[in-house]
């Protein structure tokens, strides 16, 4: 198994980080082959709607995100950790997400009908306690799992926490993310 943790945050050691390396840490437990990357690290556009994919499946922007594709057609299991932005994830995110736009292009060509390509997880972290806090995020998550031909596994999704650290005040959330690795990384 090949667990992919997209790292999310612009923040380094924030609370969706945190919960990340816990259940990359579970992936590893369960004999998963584990690899990472940070969105904010990487020197990349979003989507310009150019068209260049839509023939091909294929980006035609030379840019960071050619190291990622290779990453994202490898995983059999993605987990993307974010704080919600707004009741969005943050631009760096988005921008990797909206990118995705070359493998549903390659899916549409390849006229696969059937997610059958592993499964994809969200972690959310958010400040406040609104009600619909994580709706949009989720369906995002879950378009971008659609559009790499994954099935979505579900997700952990933490209100009310804000300061940089204060999800260690959540036992139980890191044991949640260790879990929710474990279950990316079964076979």
């Amino acid at each position: 198994m090949k667990v992919l943790g997209i790292f999310g945050s612009p923040r380094k050691g924030g609370n969706s980080d945190l919960l990340l390396e816990k259940a990359l840490e579970g992936a590893r437990s369960a004999g998963a082959e584990v690899t990472s990357l940070r969105a904010a690290d990487l020197d990349m556009s979003g989507c310009r709607e150019c068209g260049g994919c839509d023939d091909t499946g294929e980006c035609i922007v030379d840019d960071d995100m050619q190291k990622v594709y290779p990453e994202l057609d490898k995983a059999d299991s993605i987990i993307l950790s974010t704080p919600i932005f707004f009741y969005a994830p943050p631009a760096q995110l988005k921008a990797v997400i909206d990118r995705a736009q070359a493998r549903w292009n390659r899916r549409r060509l390849s006229k696969k009908t059937k997610h059958e390509s592993g499964t994809g997880y969200l972690i959310a972290v958010g400040a406040t306690k609104g009600k619909n806090l994580f709706t949009g995020t989720e369906l995002i998550a879950k378009y971008f799992f659609d559009a790499l031909d994954m099935s979505y596994g579900g997700s952990i999704q933490f209100s009310s926490v804000d300061a940089k650290g204060a999800i260690k005040n959540h036992p139980d959330a890191l044991d949640q993310a260790f879990r929710l690795g474990q279950r990316a990384g079964t076979p």
